[in-house]
């Protein structure tokens, strides 16, 4: 599986390329385009594949939830740019972005066939999961899209939600694992090795004191990762690093703590700069110490156990390794 060479990204369908009109495309909100979804999205590439036509991913932003709440609440597991980048990973021609809004909310179901995938994308075929609603009241359900493919000429396929346990696989899921820093169960829902990113920023020097410099992140508040050390791979532009990352300071000012990591065999001035993240192990949970020799010390063993940790990573499917993290 590779990323197409000429993916686009569409920041709304005002001016959609008439080289991507007529495609199959696959709707959803996709936060996280875990496993579940991975089966909508291979379903929208082999009809698209049948076609002959291009295959895209038409999504939402902000996330509907947070629209509706009084201020954002929710643990997004992806924002806009890590989607895009699962999106061409996973071979498509192009993803859109439609602004999510209360304005959007109140569309007609059939007005919104008819403005955004009739009028503004042409689409020969769209694919969906048995849970996605769209339009005014949600009445826009998979049976109302496969009626509207039988009266307007366009395929449509209803993907079936993808069980494992006793529960489908869903972004739910994938945050309660995160939230309880059990790294590989949320990995094995996504069928990747979950990854978020964020811009370097100033800190308070305090692990280049103790002798384990670290390139500081700002989360969002809604960042939902259970505070401990994790083991971890960090992508620079075109280099990818091994490190182990702390979140939480339990000894010291722990509100609204950074994402902390230290990257092994490291020592360049990188303020400013973007860095990816992706979670290869949970190391161990959040602790206090006696003293800094103490916290010291099991810095070390912890160092020890993440190196070991990212030397052994492997990609858990080719999606996987598409993204470039482990290989």
């Amino acid at each position: 599986m590779t990323a197409g060479t000429n993916f686009h990204r569409l920041d709304g369908l005002a001016d959609v390329p008439s080289a991507l009109r007529g495609g199959v495309i696959a709707i959803g909100n996709f936060d996280g385009c875990h496993r579940g979804h991975q089966q909508v999205f291979a379903a929208a590439r082999e009809m698209a594949e049948q076609k002959g036509v291009p295959a895209l991913v038409l999504t939402f932003e902000p996330h509907p939830r947070d629209v509706f709440a009084p201020q954002p609440f929710l643990f997004r597991l992806t924002y806009a740019d890590a989607k895009a980048r699962l999106v061409e990973a996973l071979g498509f021609d192009a993803v859109a972005f439609l602004e999510f809004s209360r304005d959007l909310a109140s569309v007609e179901a059939a007005d919104f066939v008819s403005r955004f995938l009739i009028e503004a994308l042409e689409v020969s075929g769209v694919v969906v999961g048995a849970d996605f609603h769209f339009g005014k009241g949600r009445a826009g359900t998979p049976e109302f899209l496969l009626g509207q493919g039988e009266e307007k000429g366009f395929s449509v396929k209803i993907c079936d939600m993808l069980d494992e346990g006793e529960e489908p696989v869903s972004s739910s899921r994938v945050r309660d694992a995160l939230a309880a820093g059990d790294v590989a169960a949320a990995n094995a829902l996504l069928g990747y090795h979950y990854f978020f990113s964020g811009t370097v920023i100033e800190g308070d020097k305090r692990g280049r004191e103790l002798g384990y410099p670290t390139a500081n992140m700002a989360v969002p508040e809604t960042f939902g990762l259970a505070q401990g050390v994790y083991a971890v791979k960090v992508r620079l532009d075109d280099e990818v690093f091994d490190g182990v990352a702390a979140y939480g300071k339990p000894m010291f000012d722990n509100t609204k703590p950074p994402f902390e990591t230290f990257i092994f065999d490291f020592d360049r001035d990188i303020y400013g700069k973007t860095l990816e993240v992706a979670l290869i192990s949970h190391v161990r949970g959040q602790m206090t110490f006696a003293d800094l020799d103490a916290l010291i010390a099991e810095m070390g063993r912890d160092t020890k156990a993440a190196r070991i940790t990212t030397a052994q990573a492997a990609p858990l499917s080719e999606f996987d390794a598409a993204l470039g993290f482990v290989s």
